[in-house]
């Protein structure tokens, strides 16, 4: 099933890259969609649909423990390494290159998958573990929600076209500002 897992996540992941703009704008799907080209969106929606295979991973696994270890780790491993990839490769490139792009979300995805699996499948966890686990899973979820809205102002939330963030950062509403922009001059 785990095959399965990362194929259904890094297909919903890719589609969350246009669905923001598919909706007009729609404030409630940048909840969960790519806003802008920032590296935090690339990591959100990555997020989204890892996320919604919980619903499988509870179904399988029971809201256990091992369940909630699991799935902090799964998702501290796209936090993690979505950067650490994009960023590695364009020191060298100095640009930022789709296919690499593409190939870098989906390794992440599949790390993040192999993580959970691990990590589920463990059964003796200590109550410190479990705490720390937990109080990790509610920041990741807590900065998924809120970087949407509110972003912080440093290059992983900075859109890379308009060098702005968040919701101002998307392309097509910053092209749109300058239109009535020379409309006033």
């Amino acid at each position: 099933m785990i095959i399965v897992s990362i194929i259904i996540i890094c297909i919903v992941g890719t589609l969350l890259h246009f669905v923001y703009e598919l909706s007009g704008h729609n404030k409630i799907v940048a909840l969960f969609a790519a806003v802008n080209e920032s590296t935090w969106e690339h990591i959100k929606i990555a997020m989204t649909p890892t996320l919604l295979w919980s619903i499988y991973d509870i179904y399988k696994y029971g809201f256990t423990p091992s369940f909630l270890i699991a799935k902090s780790h799964s998702l501290l491993a796209i936090i993690i390494i979505i950067p650490i990839l994009f960023y590695s490769y364009s020191i060298f490139t100095k640009k930022s290159i789709l296919v690499v792009d593409v190939i870098c979300f989906y390794i992440t995805i599949i790390c993040s998958q192999l993580l959970f699996n691990y990590f589920v499948n463990i059964s003796n966890y200590s109550v410190v573990c479990i705490y720390l686990s937990v109080s990790l899973l509610v920041i990741e979820l807590i900065m998924y929600f809120v970087f949407s809205y509110l972003p912080l102002h440093n290059f992983i939330f900075k859109d890379p076209i308009s060098h702005k963030y968040g919701l101002e950062g998307h392309t097509e509403m910053h092209n749109h500002d300058h239109k009535e922009g020379d409309k006033h001059e």
